[in-house]
């Protein structure tokens, strides 16, 4: 069996796909664009940010996430750490291939309390709680410690002006070939800087509009 693909994930996920689709975003209304692009780079502000931004779903696509499961269960990865939960759509993709590959373990990481308690919901409504652990909290600091030994896949999907920092938390664990999806990772230009440069220790690939696919090469 498929858990992408049966029930009860694959029409919860539909289910949340249309919703994430017509849902509106009005904390963004009253913010000019000069001033969403300064806080989205800003590596002391983005809590401003999402924080307007807490009833917003900022979702991976249909793609991405298929894209991740793919990813996990070709790897055979079992230990994943995710920054970035939202509610919860890339968690039950991730959570989903750990399932169909015996088991693992995934820490994820948000900073939105309202967030934390509908993505738990969706995963115990697939089945998939078992496998999560969400931390709720700055990323700096949940992410800073406690994780497993060898890290085999990491997303980044959260504040785009921290994913380099994020990296540095989570590198030293990095298995080698690990994996690494930023998704929307134009707007995180010093990170694709790092991945990209030669020496870097990453072999790095755009992969279709917004997602980095990196890989850890020691």
């Amino acid at each position: 069996m498929n858990t992408l693909l049966s029930s009860p994930l694959a029409p919860l996920l539909a289910r949340l796909f249309d919703a994430a689709e017509a849902a509106t975003a009005p904390a963004l209304a009253d913010m000019s664009a000069s001033e969403r692009d300064r806080l989205l780079h800003s590596r002391t502000e983005y809590l401003t940010l999402y924080t307007r931004l807490k009833d917003l779903w900022l979702p991976v696509s249909r793609e991405t996430g298929t894209l991740l499961y793919m990813l996990v269960r070709s790897s055979g990865a079992r230990a994943i750490v995710e920054f970035g939960t939202s509610f919860g759509i890339s968690t039950l993709h991730l959570a989903a291939a750990l399932r169909d590959n015996g088991g693992g373990q995934l820490i994820s990481s948000e900073f939105e309390p309202g967030k934390v308690q509908r993505a738990r919901a969706h995963l115990a409504e697939a089945g998939l709680d078992d496998l999560v652990e969400i931390r709720q909290g700055d990323a700096l600091q949940t992410l800073s410690d406690d994780l497993p030994g060898a890290i085999n896949l990491v997303l980044l999907d959260g504040a785009k002006a921290l994913y380099a920092d994020i990296l540095d938390l989570l590198e030293d664990r990095l298995a080698p070939g690990a994996l690494i999806v930023a998704d929307n990772a134009d707007d995180a230009p010093d990170y694709l800087a790092r991945v990209r440069a030669p020496g870097s220790g990453y072999l790095s690939v755009a992969v279709g509009d917004d997602v980095e696919l990196s890989m850890r090469l020691a």
